[in-house]
């Protein structure tokens, strides 16, 4: 059985991670980006919510994988060769 702090850490890194979602999911539909910056956008979420859950690949993309794939075919302009990104990756944060 998990201890109160166990559920308050998970509860923390629940909210981490629809943060980083909803944030990830705004950018790609109101920044006008390319397709390259749009995946971009969404390899840096991938890896911040899987620093926040080790080895829940699986349960990432069943829950998110669909739902950025949507996004980034929906909002996303084809990738120009210009290759200037303006996409600033999430911050690490520190634990």
């Amino acid at each position: 059985m998990a201890t109160v702090e166990e559920l308050r850490d998970e509860h923390r890194r629940v909210r981490r991670v629809q943060a980083i979602v909803a944030l990830a999911s705004n950018l790609i539909m109101q920044a006008h980006l390319s397709r390259t910056e749009g995946e971009a956008v969404v390899a840096t979420a991938r890896d911040r919510i899987l620093d926040l859950f080790p080895g829940r690949d699986g349960t990432y993309e069943t829950l998110y994988g669909r739902r950025f794939g949507r996004l980034l075919d929906e909002f996303t302009q084809p990738s120009q060769p210009s290759g200037i990104a303006r996409v600033i990756p999430f911050p690490a944060r520190p634990r």
